[in-house]
């Protein structure tokens, strides 16, 4: 079902100043007086973009382009930054944008230089949230940027009236070219966490939304879209249930060639003998935000009344015809594109395991963020799963692949694993620091970008 909504008064801040860092690092410059090094226009040795969580609209997490790895990885540059880093770096036009939970934006170039540097708002402390697992909690989905605009677009959330604001940046200033309140009626704002990437399509950037971890309090999934100018009421998407059905995985949506977005609601509040309310799914949703096709399996009702099941990972894009998710539970579903299936009509189930994360796609190989080890899976002609190979159980991060190597991350030891993308095994190894479960990295060029709870990592392959 589609609303269309009036943001509340107090969302509508226009083009407000962000306040300044109280404490920036000493190279910083701030967003109105940039760099006088910044770029005005890119360059022609700047690597492919990587503008988004995993790469590309797909999310395939694939880079075509990153050099053949030969030798073993290496940190060139481990910034420290003013919060911890929860969404995935982007890269684009030379620039590399990094957001953390102190709710600062960073850009660096590939070097590792300071370009610029912007304080958008105070995050929301611990103490203003019945629960949660971040502190304080900041900018934690990823950003993405759009080459229409040349803006950068994030999600900040604020202290005080807690509260969540879309925020357009200048890719090479930084300088605030919009925001926006995106809490639309019905859920208490302080409940609700925007941890998924952001997505594009439809002239939109698309913002999802779940629970605190706890899933305390008033909260509702939901899907938000608000015009790349910020002009006009934001389309929602929700799902029918009462309360709950979290949007929340780090992956966001993934976006098919058509500009669909598919996206996974977690548990809701329908039990079994309820009717089907859309909760423990896959969504497909028109450019437009409306709901065009669905697949629960048909445990559904009794995976909402255990919080297993679905919602944890997101959608695998494998060519035009498959899509593969698994979840909380173990079993690993193949879908049918353009044809979801409805309850229970998958094209196959596994039992895999669990997976957390946004997976990586490689041809038919699906590379998938298991709680107890990366593991990678292929996807035949007929819609069916062949495990082959399950990689050490401590290397758990959300995958991308690059440079003949799958890059994951052993997110508690802190270290980056370079896989043999044949056999799984550690063809390299490199200490990045501690990161968060979810984290995941950016490529470009031959450089590894991984997030960690201190900063940024700059990993150079070659």
């Amino acid at each position: 079902m589609i609303v269309l909504l009036a943001l509340a008064a107090a969302g509508c801040s226009g083009s407000a100043s962000p306040a300044p860092s109280s404490t920036p690092p000493a190279a910083a410059t701030s967003a109105a007086a940039p760099s006088s090094t910044a770029p005005a226009t890119g360059t022609a040795s700047a690597p492919p973009d990587w503008p988004m969580y995993h790469g590309d609209p797909s999310h395939s997490g694939l880079s075509r382009s990153m050099p053949n790895v030969s030798g073993s990885p290496r940190v060139t540059e481990s910034i420290k930054l003013d919060g911890a880093v929860y969404a995935s770096p982007i890269a684009v036009d030379g620039v590399i944008v990094v957001a953390t939970e102190n709710d600062a934006v960073y850009a660096f170039d590939a070097q590792g230089k300071q370009l610029w540097h912007v304080k958008v708002g105070s995050p929301s402390p611990a103490q203003e949230r019945a629960c949660g697992d971040i502190d304080p909690l900041g900018i934690t989905g990823t950003p993405i940027y759009s080459a229409q605009t040349g803006d950068v677009y994030l999600v900040a959330e604020h202290n005080g009236t807690v509260g969540h604001d879309m925020i357009a940046l200048d890719l090479h200033t930084g300088k605030v070219r919009w925001r926006k309140g995106v809490d639309l009626p019905g859920p208490t704002p302080a409940a609700m966490q925007q941890r998924g990437a952001l997505a594009i399509t439809g002239g939109r950037v698309w913002v999802p939304f779940g629970a605190q971890a706890g899933d305390c309090s008033n909260y509702k999934g939901r899907v938000v879209g608000v015009r790349l100018d910020g002009t006009g009421d934001p389309v929602v998407y929700d799902p029918s249930t009462r309360r709950q059905g979290g949007i929340w995985n780090p992956a966001g949506p993934t976006v098919d060639p058509a500009g669909h977005l598919f996206v996974v609601s977690a548990n809701g509040s329908s039990f079994p003998g309820d009717a089907y309310d859309h909760t423990n799914s896959v969504l497909e949703l028109s450019p437009s935000g409306q709901m065009l096709d669905s697949f629960a399996p048909t445990d559904w009702a009794q995976n909402n009344q255990g919080d297993v099941g679905l919602g944890s990972q997101g959608v695998a894009l494998v060519g035009t015809k498959w899509a593969v998710l698994g979840g909380k539970s173990g079993p690993v579903y193949v879908l049918r594109q353009g044809h979801l299936g409805g309850v229970g009509g998958q094209v196959s189930v596994t039992n895999v395991c669990l997976s957390f994360g946004g997976a990586a796609v490689d041809g038919s190989v699906v590379y998938l963020p298991c709680t107890d080890g990366v593991r990678a899976v292929r996807v035949d002609s007929a819609g069916k799963l062949q495990v082959l190979w399950h990689a050490s159980g401590s290397v758990a991060g959300s995958p991308v692949v690059g440079g003949g190597r799958v890059w994951a991350l052993d997110y508690t030891a802190g270290v980056l694993h370079a896989l043999d993308p044949a056999t799984g095994q550690t063809r390299g190894q490199v200490s990045v620091g501690q990161a968060n479960r979810f984290a995941t990295p950016a490529i470009y060029g031959n450089l590894v970008l991984v997030p960690t709870l201190t900063g940024v990592v700059f990993v150079r392959t070659s």
